[in-house]
This record gives C-alpha cells, sequence and structure tokens, in this order.
C-alpha cells in the first residue's frame, strides 16, 4: 500500500521541530532551558474568565455539542469589541464567526475558498499557517516581502504581472509573526484600493491587535471604508487574554468569506466546548485592565531582552508591536545560518530560540525570541549567551556584565 500521501509530500520537514526535540531532550536530561522559542504565553487569564468556565462547565445542559460558528453572545462580544477598538461595525450573524484560535479559522477558510492550482500571495517570512494552510487546499504560493512600503506594492504589482493564474488571494499579517513589523492605516488604504482595483481578496491576521508599543496602536484593515468588501481579518484571545491552550478566534468581515468559511466549518467542527465560549464573553465584555497590563508588561519584558542581550554583543532591533523580537544573527555568527546557531545556543546557552528559515527562505539569517519569560530569565539567557559568545571567541562588549 502506497504510503506516500498526496498532501503529505506538499509538507516540507518542520525545522523548528528539530529544535523543539533538542529542547524535550535536554530538559528531560535535567538542564534547565530558557525557552524563549514557542510563544506560549506564561501568564494565567484574568480570575473572572476563570470563574466564568467553572460556573458554566457546572451546568448539567453545557455539556452537549456547541455551534460550529460560535454562540451568539459571543460574536455579538466580539462585534462589539470592533466597534469599540477600532471604531467598526459588523454584524454578528453575518459577518462575524467563531475560529478555534486563528490557525485553525485560517486553514478552514483557505479550504473553502481556495481551487487547486490557486495563486496566494503570501508574505515570506510568515507563520507557516500562511502558506500552508493555501497549500494543504491545493495552491501554490507566491511569495511577496514582509517590510511595507513602495518596493511591497511593487512586488504585489508584479506578482499580478507574471503569474498564470492570475492571483486570486493576498495573506498580510501586521504586526508581523515572526517579524514583528506594523502598518499605518494610509498603508491599509492603499492595499484596499489595490485589492478591489486587481479583484483580490485580502486576509488580514491581527492576532497581535493589542500588543503594540510606545503608545502607536495597531490598526485594523477594516477601519478602511468599504474594506469589508474585499476583506477578512482573524483574531484571537490567545496572546490578548492569555488564552493560548482555549483555542478561541474570530474571523470579522466580507460577508462572502465568512459564509463560506462558516459552511464549511459546519461540515469540519461542532464548536468550541460552550464554557469556554462563554468565558469567553466574559473576557470580551469584562474589564479591560488585564489587556493593559500585558501590553506594558511584554513593553518591560522587551526593554529587558533589548538592553541585557546588547550588553552581551547581541544587538537586537527593538520589536514595535507583538511578543516576538525578530533578531538577526551576531555578525561573526552568521555563517552558521539559523538552524545551526538555534542548536548551538541550545546546546552551550541552554537558551531556544526558533529559527528564521522555519518561517520561509527569507527568514534566513534571524531568530524569532519570544517575550515568554519573566525579566529575570530574560538577563539569565543574556548571561548564558554572553559566556558562549566569550567561548566562541565571539567579542563582546569590554567591562560590562549581561544582564
Amino acid at each position: 500500500m502506497d504510503a506516500e500521501f498526496y498532501r503529505m509530500k506538499r509538507l516540507p520537514p518542520y525545522v523548528i521541530a528539530e529544535v523543539n526535540a533538542l529542547r524535550h531532550a535536554a530538559r528531560r536530561s535535567g538542564r534547565d532551558i530558557i525557552d524563549l522559542g514557542m510563544g506560549n504565553p506564561d501568564l494565567p487569564p484574568p480570575p473572572h474568565v476563570i470563574d466564568k468556565l467553572v460556573e458554566v462547565a457546572r451546568q448539567p445542559n453545557a455539556h452537549g455539542y456547541s455551534q460550529s460558528k460560535g454562540i451568539p453572545g459571543l460574536r455579538r462580544a466580539q462585534a462589539s469589541y470592533y466597534a469599540r477598538r477600532f471604531g467598526v461595525e459588523a454584524d454578528p450573524e453575518t459577518e462575524v464567526v467563531v475560529t478555534m484560535g486563528s490557525k485553525e479559522g485560517l486553514a478552514s477558510l483557505a479550504t473553502a475558498i481556495t481551487a487547486p492550482g490557486d495563486v496566494v500571495l503570501a508574505p515570506n517570512p510568515s507563520y507557516p499557517i500562511h502558506t500552508f494552510g493555501f497549500i494543504l487546499a491545493g495552491a501554490t504560493i507566491r511569495s511577496v516581502p514582509t517590510t511595507p512600503g513602495e518596493a511591497y506594492f511593487t512586488a504585489l504589482d508584479r506578482a499580478l504581472a507574471f503569474t498564470v493564474p492570475r492571483p486570486s488571494v493576498l495573506v498580510v499579517n501586521y504586526p508581523g509573526n515572526p517579524t514583528a513589523e506594523t502598518v499605518d492605516l494610509a498603508f491599509y488604504e492603499r492595499l484596499v484600493a489595490w485589492a478591489k482595483a486587481n479583484s483580490v481578496w485580502v486576509i488580514s491576521d491581527l492576532a497581535y491587535s493589542e500588543l503594540y508599543y510606545d503608545g502607536n496602536p495597531t490598526p485594523s484593515i477594516l477601519q478602511v471604508p468599504g474594506a469589508k468588501e474585499v476583506a477578512i481579518e482573524f483574531t484571537s484571545l490567545s496572546k490578548t487574554f492569555s488564552m493560548a491552550g482555549w483555542r478561541i478566534g474570530f474571523a470579522v468581515g466580507s460577508r462572502d468569506l465568512v459564509a463560506a468559511m462558516t459552511r464549511v466549518k459546519s461540515y469540519l467542527d461542532y464548536g468550541a466546548f460552550t464554557p469556554i465560549q462563554a468565558a469567553a464573553c466574559a473576557a470580551l465584555n469584562g474589564p479591560q485592565d488585564i489587556v493593559e497590563a500585558n501590553r506594558r508588561l511584554y513593553h518591560k519584558r522587551r526593554d529587558v531582552l533589548v538592553e541585557a542581550f546588547g550588553r552581551a554583543g547581541w544587538e537586537i532591533p527593538p520589536p514595535a508591536a507583538s511578543m516576538f523580537a525578530w533578531a538577526p544573527l551576531p555578525p561573526a555568527l552568521r555563517h552558521m545560518g539559523s538552524l545551526e546557531f538555534s542548536k548551538q545556543m541550545l546546546a552551550h546557552a541552554d537558551v531556544a530560540v526558533a529559527p528564521g528559515v522555519g518561517y520561509g527562505e527569507d527568514g534566513e539569517g534571524f531568530v524569532r525570541i519570544a517575550l515568554v519569560e519573566n525579566e529575570q530569565r530574560l538577563r539569565q539567557a543574556a548571561r548564558n549567551i554572553r559566556r558562549w559568545f566569550q567561548d566562541m571567541g565571539v567579542n563582546t562588549p569590554a567591562g560590562q556584565r549581561a544582564g
């Protein structure tokens, strides 16, 4: 029997999994690994959210099948969030659907709207689901840059001019994962105009909408008048409310895309556990002080990371948003490549990061560092890295202590 399944042939080895396996092995052997690789929040959700989960879970009638598109109260809560945060009105019945995290939502949408052979424009580097969700659905990916600017729109126009068949979908992700890049509303205005002129759907991943720093709130593409004619946007409670394992996200926007996605989901799932959805309502409708508290905490961790790693001899540009830093390899070690660098740092400094090449070929030369350890652990990571650099003969700032 042939075990060379069609879709498996389209999935390359997941290089980040190599580092993850080494990290697990190191921890099993008793080593204290400082894990800055996976974007897994180390903070709990707000107490009132957990209380709501327990309250509803105690109800005897709360354990049956839920609704694949989300319970009405949760869709209304997400619509209220968009009105409150972005000034965008969304119909909870036709323009909002609940997903099991952004990842499932993006994959379900790709299944709903993609035909074999379709061409999708996706950023490189990018979070893997932005490309492989469509590859699994049979599409071909044409890469475009992540960095916004004139070169970005030139790349879009070239893709339309020289790709057969013409691309039908564009994926954007700001604040970016892994690059942490951001855009302003003027960028989205130009992008929506481009999409309308060229009959291209735009899928926006806004999972890090609330993790912005230096007083610059991140915009939504749906703030652009008429954007819902061509765009759908994904958000998540994972990072905003430290609810990553709960798997609750949303898609908001185009009625056509929401309807297609809702129809596919009705065949695939019955929605998240009802008590989880009720607790998600409590998160969106209840006190929002946790949002600002998390933003301040990640902002502080960002500053500690940049300062401490800089003193260790590794200059890292401070990200403007998200819970990640996109760090160029130190010049003296750039020859290693991001995968080998990540393996060596884990082996010799007990610090885990994600190799940039795992996010696409244009991610080579970088690693992604997640701000998921406390300040003390970040400073310890910097000290470990400094010692490793010294052992490697890499120049570090004289007379300074990392951390």
